[in-house]
């Protein structure tokens, strides 16, 4: 291999975005919901903690040996019941003030969360195993 075919392979392998705009977004740049942040919670009785953020996700696709890398954000959901390991959550709707959550864990189920900003408590249920249960929540230092 000569010298131009090596710089011509080197270029090749730069990550490149053709065509594409500048769209840098960043966690930050997205509009809030009533949602974000952490919440301290009470499920049928129990403690319990959730939390929805907002984080940086970066994509890069390749094809032939040329890249291409854009940013974006996605929202990522977690719940812990009376201290237990972290469980993902997923938005199934958002509605005004209700909220529709798929939890994911090993027995996935939908959820339901209605916000009343004038106490700044989001109350619904859980469900599992068909049955459901008084799910409350509040915005930790609210």
């Amino acid at each position: 291999m000569n010298k131009i075919q090596r710089i011509l392979m080197g270029l090749a392998a730069l990550p490149l975005t053709l065509g594409c705009f500048d769209s840098n977004a960043q966690a930050s740049q997205v509009p809030s919901q009533w949602y974000f942040g952490k919440w301290n919670c009470t499920i049928d009785g129990r403690p319990a903690k959730m939390q929805w953020l907002v984080v940086d996700d970066p994509q890069t696709t390749c094809s032939g040996g040329v890249c291409s890398s854009s940013s974006g954000v996605k929202v990522v959901g977690r719940f812990s019941d009376n201290g237990s390991a972290w469980v993902p959550l997923a938005t199934r709707y958002l509605r005004g003030n209700d909220f529709g959550i798929r939890y994911l864990g090993a027995e996935q189920n939908n959820w339901m969360l209605r916000y009343q900003p004038s106490t700044k408590v989001a109350a619904g249920w859980t469900t599992w195993r068909g049955n459901r249960y008084p799910l409350q929540c509040s915005l930790q230092g609210k």
